[in-house]
């Protein structure tokens, strides 16, 4: 089973920035299409940003243009740079492989955006 670790989370103003990792035990994280998820109280789970194992890279509306998914193969990690941060982008964040049967859940990072 693969464990995920993410990091990075903090608090930051409004058009501050971030960037959070996601370390992934497991020999196979490589042929892992990946993403990031994020979920806010009261909110369900939402992907934000997908990145297939060829580098294609997908985002919600609401974050497009200011996040950016990434991965490094060779230290099975994938990161989100998040810039111009804005209040509703506070959520706690977790990374996941991007299809069905899921991961195990990690504890995820919490990012809280002020105005």
């Amino acid at each position: 089973q693969v464990q995920l670790v993410e990091s990075g989370g903090g608090s930051v103003q409004a058009g501050g920035s971030l960037t959070l990792s996601c370390a992934a035990s497991g020999r196979l994280f490589t042929i892992h299409p990946m993403a990031w998820y994020r979920q806010a109280p009261g909110n369900q789970r939402e992907l934000v940003a997908s990145i297939t194992s060829g580098g294609t890279k997908t985002y919600v509306d609401s974050v497009k243009g200011r996040f950016t998914i990434s991965r490094e193969n060779a230290r099975n990690t994938i990161y989100l740079q998040m810039n111009s941060l804005k209040p509703e982008d506070t959520a706690v964040y977790y990374c996941n492989r991007n299809f069905s049967p899921l991961w195990s859940w990690g504890p995820g990072t919490q990012v809280t955006v002020s105005s």
